[in-house]
């Protein structure tokens, strides 16, 4: 016998749910809530009683529903699951995004399509009922099964997850506002989109997810984006990124041209490089010293466990480290006096082009007074003075006839 405005009762009646038949109602029995049940009326054996055995339970009436709606939303908000902080970004074009919605229907067929037209991306689908007994679970049950997917797992973890499903009344979104669902959407660790119902319906999980989407189409253009946006996108880049370029080119001739104008003289240079030189030439002596140092070392360690190991074998040891010691030096010495005679050959070339006497070579000659100073201009000297010109092979001795200012 169904009780559902069939009998009024002006007093009371005993209700029993079976454990059972607790799991399967639609709704969870809470103090206060107003409730139309449905099931066996019994009599209790003993006593004149009747007694109903629940088999199924609803909220009576719409304003039931949205009062129950509304203790859930302020008790949730108080524990923070709604606050700000917890919100994970959405990532931009993600690779790999989970969907949780009905497998028919045109919520999953809207979202693919708008996806392959935007930008196809890689959708994972996990079939749950939106609504009716045991939708919740469901739907919850999905989103922790996803969240424990790793890159090492068969099916790869999602970027983003789309929780999804199309209009409806109050009641057949009621499973989107049940606890089970809210607090699997807040643990997860992968962000995720409520995209449920239509632009006006509002869910519980549209305040703990990380966006909400006013539709599940909403949902697909929000994580991917138009080809030719990207191509735009693309093209400002690469104009970023030819200026970027412009300007280090332009910064390099800069510098180069500054350091270009603080070129030391050549004679300056060999002395640093000589002292260089000689710097490295004592670090190799000393490198060698400590070689040297270190295989007497060796060798008399070697030397002591003579009485513990074959003598043979230690000699035989020593000798080939010596030797390989001995051609390590080798080499290292050869090629800093390789590299050293290069450097000398180097500065010989620069030493003989600032040579004074390539200068004599080249017809020109050098004049000095009688103390040996050079003359560069005609006031040093006086009419009649003895002077000395040097020239590329030999000298002579002359005097100071008419002088030309």
């Amino acid at each position: 016998v169904a009780v559902k405005n069939i009998w009024e009762f002006h007093g009371t009646i005993a209700a029993i749910i079976w454990k059972y038949t607790l799991p399967r109602l639609s709704i969870k029995p809470e103090e206060g809530i107003e409730v139309i049940c449905t099931g066996k009326v019994t009599t209790f054996a003993g006593q004149s009683k009747y007694q109903i055995i629940v088999e199924s339970m609803e909220v009576a009436g719409e304003g039931a529903l949205l009062k129950m709606l509304e203790d859930r939303r302020k008790k949730l908000l108080k524990e923070g699951l709604f606050n700000q902080e917890f919100k994970k970004p959405i990532p931009y074009l993600p690779k790999i995004i989970g969907v949780i919605t009905s497998p028919s229907g045109a919520v999953i067929r809207d979202i693919l399509h708008r996806l392959s037209d935007r930008f196809p991306s890689h959708v994972y689908l996990w079939p749950v009922a939106v609504q009716g007994e045991g939708s919740a679970k469901q739907i919850s049950n999905a989103i922790d099964k996803f969240n424990q997917l790793t890159d090492e797992t068969s099916i790869k973890k999602p970027d983003l997850l789309i929780v999804a499903s199309g209009g409806g009344s109050l009641e057949d979104l009621w499973s989107f506002n049940e606890e089970i669902v809210v607090r699997s959407v807040f643990k997860s660790s992968i962000p995720v989109i409520s995209a449920v119902g239509h632009e006006t319906d509002t869910t519980l999980i549209d305040f703990v997810s990380d966006l909400r989407a006013p539709t599940p189409t909403a949902a697909a253009e929000i994580v991917s984006e138009f080809n030719f946006n990207l191509i735009e996108k693309l093209s400002e880049i690469s104009k970023d990124l030819v200026s970027s370029i412009r300007n280090i080119l332009r910064d390099k001739n800069q510098t180069l041209d500054y350091q270009s104008s603080h070129l030391k003289h050549p004679a300056h240079a060999i002395r640093e490089q000589y002292r260089v030189l000689m710097s490295t030439y004592e670090k190799i002596k000393m490198l060698v010293k400590q070689k040297i140092s270190d295989s007497k070392l060796s060798f008399k360690e070697n030397t002591n466990s003579l009485m513990i190991e074959n003598p043979k074998y230690l000699i035989l040891d020593n000798k080939n480290a010596l030797q390989k010691n001995h051609q390590s030096l080798k080499t290292l010495i050869q090629a800093f006096l390789s590299k050293s005679q290069s450097r000398l050959v180097t500065y010989e070339k620069v030493i003989k082009s600032i040579n004074p006497q390539n200068v004599l070579d080249r017809g020109y000659s050098l004049i000095t007074n009688i103390k040996g100073d050079v003359i560069k201009d005609s006031a040093q000297i006086n009419e009649g003075e003895e002077i000395t010109a040097k020239l590329a092979k030999g000298s002579f001795e002359a005097k100071v006839g008419k002088k030309n200012v």
